[in-house]
């Protein structure tokens, strides 16, 4: 059976696409907007900018690729989709961080978890940071703006088994635990989101907005990086925009050069590209925060054998989650998390677990049975929980130092505990922290001795990621943050950034529709601005 393929079509009729891999020259353009980056941030800026008339230009490190490449197989998907072929990781190796590497960016590959920002991370920064605008009642809008354009309403389906674990284990131990919401349309229940959606059902950006900006005569230039911006002699404005075009491995330089001249720049590279462009190009803010306070949502993981098959690759991926101990205890207190389920792929799963041979080999044939917790930690609020800052290599890449301290590892061994009590009381034959020091146990008692146990250190315990945030954040005063709330630069006029770099906290959610909600905002207020001249 064949179905529809919504981006061949469109480049087939006519959409402004260039492949930087292909390109026999240097690229020299003058538009009126530069959009770096194609993922939350950058479609829903993209779209609404090109909708308002301006001549927009975006530019992605990645490949386009549609629902005609997405074969469902890890082996194929994460080194087309995901940056260093979703081996990224901190400047320690202590977490491994997914983050996509695509046209449509991380909404490519992520699970579709649909979560407004919270109300109490929205009333911290409202009242502790004096970002005025930033209430629930003054953001409901956009949240509902997003929500209707990217499909987000509630899974009526039931839950997978590895979903329904989570859901049995919060209701022996009268934990408060809801749905989560998904952005998708048509959704065929296949369970590989993590791979690209292979029916278009997801509503990422690659269906969406990227081909609505298309539609209204945007342009695209995919293997291409941009390296640097380059200021006037005041350094008030960015007067143009220096890049590289990349072969076809979307990594390796081809020789030629991409320069870009813009009325006004956009970063949104993502809350690790967007500072390390800053800082290749020297834009520094007036209190020295570019790249600073970046945050992860560190991950802790519990696996559990069940006694029923699971099958924990098959069915929506996240559909059940707890915030119950995001709330029982002050916000900046010990560390909150909050519990989903994963889904889990034979390769991802092969260098997640612990132990190496044998052991190993014997817990992989157990897939089939295998449930996944994770615990999803907030960072930011506690005062000693500063995350973490970008930096660049010799060679100008950027990589996070995100040191893991007394905070974190608390909130580790926490979720730790939460998770193994609430695998077992939903009926787990064994329960597995994944930490190489840790083995099966069979009891909630023995699961509570061993965790007492564990020596809490990095490359020990398995600490993960999927959501980068902060990095140039917004302030209300310019020697607080790098841009304000509206993602406009302090120093640089023409400049602005819409993605999870604004963030001064973490979430404390799966940030997407954050950002897409963040971004549209942002979008609007900047096409007002350029529209008038």
């Amino acid at each position: 059976m064949t179905l529809p393929d919504p981006v061949a079509a469109g480049v087939a009729g006519g959409w402004r696409v260039t492949d930087g891999a292909v390109a026999r020259e240097d690229i020299k353009l003058s538009v009126d907007v530069l959009i770096v980056g194609t993922g939350a941030g950058g479609g829903m800026a993209a779209e609404t900018l090109a909708k308002a008339g301006l001549d927009v230009l975006m530019v992605e490190e990645g490949a386009l690729r549609s629902s005609k490449d997405f074969r469902l197989l890890e082996a194929k998907a994460y080194p087309e989709l995901y940056q260093e072929a979703a081996s990224r990781k901190t400047a320690d190796k202590a977490i491994g961080i997914l983050q996509g590497r695509t046209v449509g960016g991380s909404t490519t590959v992520n699970w579709t978890s649909s979560f407004r920002t919270p109300a109490d991370t929205l009333g911290w920064w409202h009242q502790r940071l004096g970002l005025a605008d930033t209430t629930e009642a003054g953001m409901a809008p956009w949240f509902e703006m997003a929500e209707t354009r990217l499909g987000v309403s509630d899974w009526l389906t039931d839950p997978n088994p590895n979903n329904s674990v989570l859901e049995r284990g919060c209701k022996a131990l009268g934990l408060k635990h809801g749905r989560i919401r998904r952005n998708v349309k048509g959704c065929w229940n296949l369970g590989y989101c993590g791979m690209g959606c292979a029916t278009n059902a997801k509503q990422s950006m690659l269906v969406t907005t990227i081909p609505g900006a298309l539609e209204h005569r945007a342009s695209l230039i995919t293997r291409a990086r941009i390296d640097r911006l380059v200021r006037s002699a005041d350094g008030k404005r960015v007067e143009r925009a220096e890049g590289s075009l990349l072969a076809e491995d979307g990594m390796t330089p081809t020789g030629r050069k991409l320069i870009i001249t813009a009325r006004q720049v956009v970063l949104a590279a993502g809350a690790i590209g967007t500072p390390a462009i800053l800082l290749r190009s020297g834009i520094g803010d007036a209190g020295s925060h570019t790249g600073k306070r970046t945050f992860l949502h560190p991950v802790a993981l519990s696996g559990a054998v069940m006694p029923e098959r699971i099958e924990p690759y098959n069915g929506a991926p996240q559909t059940v989650y707890s915030d119950h101990f995001m709330h029982t205890q002050p916000l900046d207190g010990p560390l909150g998390y909050k519990l989903e389920a994963p889904p889990v792929h034979p390769l991802l799963m092969s260098v997640t677990l612990t132990g190496i041979g044998a052991a190993q080999q014997d817990l992989m044939r157990q897939l089939p049975h295998l449930q996944v917790t994770l615990a999803l930690l907030r960072d930011g609020f506690h005062p000693d929980s500063q995350g973490g800052e970008v930096k660049l290599r010799g060679d100008g890449s950027p990589v996070l130092d995100y040191p893991l301290n007394d905070p974190v590892w608390d909130g580790v061994r926490r979720s730790w505990l939460t998770m193994a009590e609430l695998q077992f009381a939903a009926g787990a034959a064994s329960v597995l922290t994944v930490h190489e020091q840790a083995g099966l146990t069979r009891s909630w008692r023995e699961a509570r001795e061993v965790i007492a146990g564990l020596p809490l250190k990095p490359l020990l315990a398995r600490v993960v990621s999927a959501h980068v945030m902060g990095g140039a954040a917004m302030s209300a005063r310019p020697e607080d943050g790098v841009v304000d709330e509206y993602g406009r630069h302090w120093q640089v006029g023409n400049l602005s950034v819409m993605d999870g770099s604004v963030f001064p906290t973490s979430i404390g959610a799966n940030p997407q529709l954050s950002v897409y909600a963040f971004a549209l905002r942002s979008a609007h207020k900047l096409a007002e601005t350029l529209q008038r001249g």
